[in-house]
């Protein structure tokens, strides 16, 4: 990888090296990003049961929004969020072709009767059916999945031969709010070493709708960890012409049942973006 000395001379840094220096710029934006903290926010959560972080930024007034940036700073496990990562290193390495590739069911009972059938690459993001997944991660196998990872800079996963199909669900690994809101900004932009056809299938797969006056991209995730659930919902919106990228972080503060949980972590950040929106647009 080539990178500019401070002399203006151009030297190779081992990819180790470059991914870290790219991590400690990001966090020297971040730390030159306005943050402000939304008391709205904190209503939205406690108003659905929810404690956490709903965290936003808006690249136009380079400034980040929440109710708690201390929460939104702590690594958690990606859970179903991983899909965006995973999908495009399926596509860059071939094991995916396209939006349209079949993944065979083989028969076996799975969690969801919606899994249980053939799927094409998009039902499996849209549906987020975890075997397939777990296959496609073990098709591009530890070597390239821990190589992507690092030129992406994406949190800190702990990938080997023994987790390669569950690392993201279960272990060590982890990606905080902040860390989701920069790999998607770097997707968003196209700074990411990946093909243009490999962006706009990605990006594809993400689109959610376009209802309320904007398109909305994005992918939930859930983890439990100590007997507590864990919700994500990240992603991006586009509206006239500005994007306001989003990454939600919840756990239920009474007993909720997963069908219960779902819906709420989206709904919650639907609900910040749309204060955002009319926050930014006066």
């Amino acid at each position: 990888m080539l990178n500019q000395s401070a002399k203006g001379q151009t030297t190779d840094l081992p990819l180790s090296d470059f991914s870290g220096q790219l991590h400690l710029e990001r966090q020297q934006n971040t730390v030159l990003s306005k943050k402000q903290i939304v008391p709205e926010f904190e209503e939205i959560l406690s108003g659905r049961k929810l404690k956490g972080s709903i965290l936003l930024f808006d690249p136009k007034e380079n400034r980040y929004y929440s109710n708690d940036f201390e929460w939104t700073g702590v690594r958690r496990l990606p859970a179903s969020t991983f899909k965006i990562p995973n999908s495009i290193i399926a596509l860059e390495t071939g094991v995916m072709n396209n939006d349209s590739t079949m993944i065979p069911w083989t028969g076996e009972k799975r969690f969801l009767k919606s899994w249980e059938q053939d799927l094409s690459f998009r039902e499996a993001f849209q549906l987020s059916c975890v075997p397939c997944y777990q296959e496609i991660a073990r098709k591009i196998g530890v070597k390239r999945m821990k190589e992507y990872l690092m030129k992406f800079d994406y949190g800190a996963m702990e990938v080997d031969e023994g987790n390669i199909d569950r690392f993201w669900l279960e272990g060590n690994s982890g990606i905080s709010q902040m860390e989701q809101i920069d790999f998607l900004r770097k997707f968003y932009d196209q700074q990411l070493p990946i093909a243009q056809r490999t962006f706009e299938l990605v990006k594809k797969l993400m689109f959610v709708h376009n209802d309320h006056g904007y398109s909305l991209y994005g992918k939930t995730g859930m983890a439990a960890r100590d007997g507590s659930n864990n919700g994500w919902y990240v992603g991006f919106i586009e509206n006239q012409g500005k994007v306001i990228f989003f990454a939600t972080n919840v756990t239920p503060v009474v007993e909720m049942t997963m069908e219960e949980f779902g819906p709420l972590r989206i709904s919650a950040s639907l609900s910040a973006l749309e204060w955002v929106l009319k926050y930014t647009n006066h």
